[in-house]
């Protein structure tokens, strides 16, 4: 059994890799450890995220995919949710979160080979997954519904003026482009997402 942690934040303003102690104790507390980390800069609502399809591609059937919550795998719509569980399940790969208690039983079960207790414990664990998946689903919805409404009644109040650019990052993302560097990267060299290096490609090719 391999246990690779997933550490994700929604944007390059925040820390990522924060929980990466938090992950390193827990494995060590059930005499584990890591294999690898895997950190991204990514939206939890979508399945866009290279980081994570790295470690499952890493993995083998019996590993460990570590998170500190179940919001940081995902916040995903039903159908995006349904679709990277069975890539899951293809796998043979357990989630372990730290919010998830069920989930720590079901490694170590695992790691004894209790068969029957074991399957039993990764039937539950699926089920509160599924509940814990929606429910952050749910949370993301509410707040993107909240910040919309927000933003209407600064707009009414003539007070919104919208997020502001990072014009030094962006500069400095220009400059790597020029100079032929990939877009992941520029993401590594600047500790931004790959979306904002997209972004700024996009729009020197839409001046051009």
């Amino acid at each position: 059994m391999m246990i690779h942690a997933y550490l994700r934040a929604s944007t390059a303003e925040q820390d990522a890799s924060r929980a990466k102690e938090q992950l390193r104790e827990f494995a060590q507390q059930y005499g584990h450890r890591i294999a690898g980390y895997y950190v991204e800069n990514e939206s939890g609502a979508t399945l866009q995220r290279p980081e994570l399809f790295r470690l499952l591609a890493d993995s083998e059937p019996g590993d460990v995919l570590l998170v500190e919550q179940v919001d940081r795998l995902a916040r995903l719509n039903e159908g995006d949710w349904a679709e990277l569980r069975a890539t899951l399940q293809a796998k043979g790969v357990l989630v372990v979160a730290l919010d998830l208690p069920t989930s720590h039983q079901a490694m170590q079960q695992a790691k004894a080979g209790d068969d029957f207790t074991g399957r039993m414990l990764a039937a539950i664990n699926t089920m509160l997954l599924d509940m814990l998946a929606a429910v952050a689903r749910k949370d993301y919805e509410d707040r993107r519904r909240r910040q919309a409404q927000g933003i209407e009644k600064a707009k009414s109040a003539g007070a919104y003026k919208g997020r502001q650019v990072d014009t030094d990052l962006h500069r400095r993302i220009a400059q790597l482009l020029d100079d032929g560097k990939s877009v992941r990267g520029i993401a590594d060299l600047l500790d931004c997402s790959t979306n904002t290096v997209q972004r700024v490609k996009r729009e020197r090719t839409a001046s051009v």
